[in-house]
């Protein structure tokens, strides 16, 4: 039965994992394969061109695997590549976009910062986006240099990091923003870090939620919801560092499946 086949998920490394956990919690039942591509991390530096072809290319191995949906769990695969996969493949994808919309309608100040990558913050997808709310509130943009690279290198506090973030975050707390959106999968991690480093007052928002939302509705509206499956499995490939993805989810250590894979 389709249903029972695997929910697909794929980042340029293991940042990804922040939507991997909201669609386990939301969906325990469902199996799920997860490509780590920390190979190639991060994307945000590469140009549209090369991310569209690495996507190409985690998608086929996930189809591959007999994926019933595909999770692009990375800003910039999404902004740069999703719009191709669909036109190419007929799978349903589920994309990830930083959660703008909510911030910047929530917002009292009316002026919200986003710490994204370059190759999102660049994008024509994410610029559309912005552009919506840009005549209500000032966006502070934050391109975030080398934080998902000290985060492929399992340097989640190290003081390199917390330099890093207070030097980011530093022009959005002098326009006084009241939103920090993080639009990039990685970034979540770092919420610890940033909840010490923003004034107590700023919400710190990300899409995981959002989107383990959108694809139990994707999969229910199809037909595709698994909530018999007594046995799941949840594997995870990377071909990077296979330790960095174990020490990040430590917490389901007991009934997760991780391998090293040349994709």
């Amino acid at each position: 039965m389709k249903s029972q086949h695997p929910i697909g998920l794929f980042d340029s490394g293991v940042g990804g994992t922040t939507i991997w956990s909201e669609i386990h919690k939301l969906m325990p039942y469902e199996n799920t394969i997860y490509l780590a591509d920390s190979k190639y991390a991060p994307y945000g530096n590469r140009p549209a061109e090369e991310i569209i072809r690495l996507s190409i290319k985690n998608v086929e191995k996930l189809i591959a695997f007999d994926c019933k949906i595909i999770i692009v769990a990375c800003n910039t695969a999404t902004t740069n590549a999703i719009e191709v996969l669909r036109e190419k493949f007929s799978i349903p994808f589920i994309g990830i976009e930083p959660p703008i919309k909510p911030a910047a309608l929530q917002s009292k100040t009316k002026r919200i910062g986003v710490l994204a990558t370059k190759g999102t913050l660049s994008s024509t997808h994410f610029n559309k986006a912005s552009k919506n709310y840009t005549n209500t509130v000032d966006i502070i943009e934050v391109i975030g240099k080398q934080l998902v690279t000290l985060i492929e290198a399992g340097e989640i506090d190290s003081p390199k990091i917390i330099n890093l973030l207070k030097e980011y975050t530093a022009p959005m707390i002098a326009a006084n923003v009241d939103h920090v959106v993080l639009g990039c999968t990685h970034y979540p991690y770092l919420t610890p870090i940033l909840r010490q480093i923003l004034p107590s007052h700023v919400q710190i928002t990300h899409s995981g939620e959002a989107v383990a939302r959108q694809t139990k509705k994707v999969l229910t509206d199809n037909k595709m919801l698994d909530e018999k499956n007594e046995k799941p499995f949840y594997r995870f490939h990377t071909n990077g560092n296979a330790r960095i993805l174990k020490s990040l989810l430590q917490e389901y250590s007991d009934k997760i499946e991780i391998s090293t894979l040349d994709f």
